[in-house]
């Protein structure tokens, strides 16, 4: 391909790009198409020979962009995946370009300095001094990943990474955590088992009299705690756990504490609600996605641990074909000596680049603005006589739940799902169902800064028709 044409294609895309944002709105939120569908859509065999730019772009047009989720809409309120910032989408574009390794210094200098930089910012955000470190990750489940094994192998004197697991050790966290924990417990070869999933309180919090049995019962049975892991934004209900106190165990034990912020790390950002994360400096390593409520393009989630030594105690593994014999002075930083991946991909320029364009005051009125939208809507579901709010939002989550007179809970659990399907079919919002203590909810978490508050008004209503429907021709069918 020729500059000239590359330049021209890109400016068409980049044109496209932009109405396509502007336009979003009113597009089919979700595609009303089959798997089956798709794998026909996209049947064809290797090409062998080149196609016109054109021809590629059409086929884009046609067969992927109207089969996505487009997560850009107002109505999104689904899995945590936030509309990205333009300066982002941008970013991600100049990454591509440049293809910087920040795993090795020598392959990506600049790239290096200005992810220990962002590094920095998201320390500062938290509260850690100057002897803080961490790394940009692909999100939460990797994050989670390496803060456990920093446990394991601090817990162990660093003797795990060469020896293995040699002695019982237990895992604490609530019953609402993110499956993430549970594939981190099962990668660092402690075992699914040794985690000890806990009951929450009525706002789902992590109930102490529980963790301090579990950890007295494990005591007495000969297991030593590792980690002790803190929720500060569930995915649920943004529930926190109450951060300081569980400070306090991990120091009695003689445990590592990690806190999983994968998604309420946004409230860092926040002017109206900026204590929230009280208590999360105190964390040993703590987890924070970019992606999900900085509004950065995928992926961009970050590892950050309060002692940076940690980190190379873990994964300080060199070799000879890494060695850099340039750096007569010992000052290239190398990722890969502080972090699991070896090659990594610049993800910390759109972070970079959203703060530098928008400020963090910006974005944090966008995450205020999502927090209201839920408070909102907790409020509308207060004044209406069938629907019921599992607990009041701290963050932009919020489960919600239809409960008309004299149904029982299996009938509800099917109505649930089947709204859901409904909702989705209509392409005007996407949700999602989860269970909370047995009973089934729908979840909404708007992490959009297109979203507004009429977005909850109609919502709600279409909600309301949708169950009033669905269990109105039940109640037919089983009459009849």
């Amino acid at each position: 391909m020729e500059m000239n044409e590359f330049r021209v294609l890109g400016h068409e895309l980049v044109d496209w790009i932009a109405e396509y944002l502007e336009t979003v709105e009113g597009r089919l939120l979700f595609p009303v198409v089959t798997p089956r569908d798709l794998d026909e859509l996209f049947a064809e065999p290797l090409p062998q020979d080149p196609s016109p730019p054109d021809q590629v772009f059409r086929d884009l047009k046609e067969k992927l962009v109207p089969n996505c989720c487009h997560v850009n809409h107002p109505g999104y309120f689904g899995f945590i995946t936030s509309t990205p910032t333009p300066m982002g989408i941008l970013a991600d574009l100049l990454c591509s370009a440049l293809n910087q390794n920040v795993g090795v210094y020598s392959i990506g200098p600049g790239a290096v300095a200005l992810e220990c930089r962002t590094v920095r910012w998201l320390a500062d955000l938290v509260g850690y001094g100057d002897s803080a470190g961490g790394h940009l990750t692909s999100g939460g489940t990797m994050a989670n990943f390496v803060g456990l094994k920093l446990a394991r192998d601090w817990a162990s004197d660093n003797r795990a990474q060469h020896e293995g697991i040699r002695n019982h050790w237990a895992i604490y966290v609530s019953e609402e955590r993110h499956v993430s924990l549970d594939k981190a417990v099962d990668a660092i070869g402690v075992g699914r088992e040794s985690m000890r999933k806990l009951p929450v309180d009525d706002e789902f919090r992590i109930r102490l009299d529980a963790l301090e049995d579990a950890i007295a019962s494990d005591r007495q049975h000969g297991i030593r705690p590792m980690c002790i892991i803190g929720l500060a934004g569930t995915t649920n209900t943004g529930a926190v756990d109450p951060l300081e106190a569980l400070r306090q165990l991990a120091d009695r034990e003689q445990a590592w504490f990690h806190v999983d912020a994968a998604y309420g790390g946004g409230m860092l950002l926040s002017q109206k609600w900026p204590r929230l994360l009280q208590g999360i400096q105190l964390a040993d390593s703590i987890t924070i996605d970019p992606h999900k409520w900085f509004f950065a393009p995928l992926d961009a989630g970050a590892l950050l641990v309060r002692e940076r030594a940690q980190l190379r105690r873990s994964f300080g593994m060199q070799t000879a074909y890494l060695l850099d014999e340039s750096d007569l002075e010992n000052e290239r930083f190398q990722y890969y000596i502080h972090s699991f991946e070896q090659s990594r991909r610049f993800r910390s320029l759109k972070v970079w680049m959203s703060f530098k364009r928008y400020g963090s005051k910006q974005i944090g009125q966008w995450i205020d603005a999502n927090v209201e939208q839920a408070k909102y809507l907790a409020l509308l579901c207060e004044q209406h006589p069938n629907f019921q709010v599992a607990a009041q939002p701290l963050m932009s989550a919020i489960c919600i739940r239809y409960q008309p007179p004299s149904v029982d809970e299996g009938l509800l659990s099917r109505l649930h799902a089947e709204v859901a399907r409904r909702i989705e079919d209509g392409g005007q919002f996407w949700i999602t169902t989860t269970q909370l203590k047995g009973k089934s909810w729908f979840r909404i978490n708007p992490v959009n800064f297109r979203t507004r508050l009429d977005h909850m008004e109609a919502l709600l209503a279409l909600l309301q028709r949708e169950c009033e429907l669905v269990h109105l021709s039940w109640a037919k069918n089983e009459q009849s």
